[in-house]
């Protein structure tokens, strides 16, 4: 709430926002602004939470059912970091969180991440999350639509009484290009539609419904993010996205509000949240900031690491899971040495080089690097590569630059897990996504109840995030009102919420 003075020589002027203690007894009080009135109120219609705000997954149990579950009693929409996980970890974190939330706190889902390097695992995932009943899907790193995308999709898909189309499977796709947008903003392909008909994977019926809405009602833009990003700036990934928007609506002939625009990357202080409300997001996505939370899946050492972190203190390193093709994430730079390990791993296999080509000191620092002979990082890489994929395993045995990749992966594939586990004698190795918010986040909180890790909840951080919003946002309604506002007006201190 605000509150006004007026005077006979002069017009209104601000004497509180938000405290009111602080306000004279002749001011005016200009009606609340609440938390939950930011964001668009259909989001919250499909996904039954308080907030338009969501908890995002962090890949590889970052984002732990216990997140989940903080998240959703909160009154946010919480994602389960399921991406790496093997199945039985996957279906054992589901059902944490159906044990412990209600039927009707249903604002929960889990993350589906694109898998091009183990054939098969993007189909088991969605068998899981239909077999357990997940109705809502954060989709991750894909480059293009899959099938099993629709799949999930369509499969959900009812005609109700009036005509109107039902979708009971949700997916949120994280974007950061425009190209990759708008498959999920559109309908279906009609081949793939007739390809998962034939092959008895969706109905005819459900066919008919999925190719006349988009596959996915809510986009995340994902800017300057940690893990997987394109260090996209957000006014113009949000600016791109609603352009692409319009043009699929025009082309589909349907209204471009079926379609909502969250944001995410970059969302780690009250500023950032409302300047993403204010652009138009129907929604804002969290990540960084929770993995610090005390529910986060990362360790305590990685924990304390993260709470150092300066908005400088990132770097992009190469992507595990796209080692060959130069996808990077972006990491914590402070602290460890794996962007520039992974970036030295990297320049030697676009080089064409095998271990057997290295030089000696080069070979004596790889191994160093691993932590134990090359032949023996083979050995152990080989035996999951042929059981997840016999035909990539079977190139590597013939191509030294092919095994090369393949312990480089492993490597850094390892550093998430050494960094989750809190690996003792590896933290300069350790991986940990993140980006430049998690140092703005840090920069706000210094001084404040926040500062310390062990404060740092999903729920206190979320609330404090949105009250912080919504009185930038109302100072900013005051300013374009003509009102002179402070600066003091834009900032807010945080505070433990009880």
């Amino acid at each position: 709430m605000a509150w006004l003075a007026t005077g006979p020589e002069r017009g209104p002027s601000i004497v509180s926002v938000g405290d009111q203690a602080a306000r004279p007894s002749n001011a005016v009080s200009l009606p609340s602004i609440y938390p939950e009135w930011l964001g668009d109120r259909t989001f919250l219609a499909e996904h039954p939470a308080r907030f338009c705000y969501v908890v995002g997954e962090m890949a590889r149990g970052i984002a732990t059912p216990r997140m989940v579950i903080e998240a959703v009693r909160s009154g946010c929409l919480g994602f389960y970091g399921s991406a790496g996980l093997p199945l039985a970890e996957i279906k054992e974190g589901l059902s944490e969180i159906k044990k412990a939330l209600r039927a009707d706190q249903s604002a929960w889902g889990a993350n589906l991440i694109h898998s091009p390097q183990e054939p098969g695992q993007e189909a088991a995932v969605v068998d899981l999350f239909l077999a357990e009943g997940v109705r809502r899907v954060s989709a991750s790193a894909f480059m293009r639509l899959t099938p099993d995308v629709v799949r999930y999709t369509a499969l959900g898909l009812e005609r109700l009484p009036d005509g109107t189309i039902k979708r009971n499977n949700h997916v949120l796709a994280k974007v950061s290009r425009a190209e990759v947008a708008e498959p999920f903003m559109s309908p279906p392909p009609e081949k793939m539609l007739r390809e998962l008909v034939a092959s008895g994977k969706i109905s005819e019926a459900q066919a008919i419904l999925a190719a006349t809405i988009p596959v996915a009602a809510d986009i995340t833009a994902e800017s300057d993010s940690g893990g997987h990003t394109d260090n996209r700036p957000a006014a113009v990934l949000y600016s791109s996205l609603c352009a692409a928007r319009s043009r699929v609506a025009k082309k589909f002939g349907f209204d471009e509000s079926v379609i909502r625009i969250g944001l995410a990357g970059g969302i780690a202080t009250p500023s950032a949240v409302a300047a993403a409300f204010q652009m138009g997001a129907a929604y804002v996505l969290t990540g960084s900031v929770n993995q610090c939370a005390v529910e986060s899946g990362l360790s305590e050492a990685g924990r304390i690491l993260l709470a150092k972190a300066g908005p400088a203190d990132v770097a992009m390193a190469p992507a595990a899971d796209m080692f060959e093709q130069g996808v990077e994430v972006q990491v914590l730079k402070r602290g460890t040495l794996f962007a520039m390990r992974g970036k030295k791993l990297h320049a030697f296999y676009r080089s064409g080089a095998s271990y057997e080509t290295l030089s000696a000191a080069d070979q004596k620092w790889l191994d160093d690097v691993l932590g134990e002979p090359f032949e023996a990082a083979w050995k152990a890489t080989q035996a999951y590569i042929q059981r997840v994929n016999p035909g990539e395993a079977k190139r590597a045995e013939a191509d030294g630059n092919k095994r090369f990749a393949l312990v480089a992966r492993r490597y850094l594939f390892q550093g998430a897990q050494w960094a989750r586990e809190g690996t003792p004698g590896r933290a300069t190795d350790y991986q940990i996504w993140c980006g430049p918010a998690m140092g703005a986040f840090n920069e706000w909180v210094a001084g404040t109840p926040l500062e310390p890790v062990e404060n740092r909840t999903v729920r206190q951080i979320a609330l404090n995030l949105l009250e912080g919003a919504a009185r930038i946002t109302r100072a900013g309604q005051l300013r374009a009102m003509g009102l002179p506002v402070s600066p003091q007006h834009f900032s807010y201190t945080p505070r433990l919420f009880e």
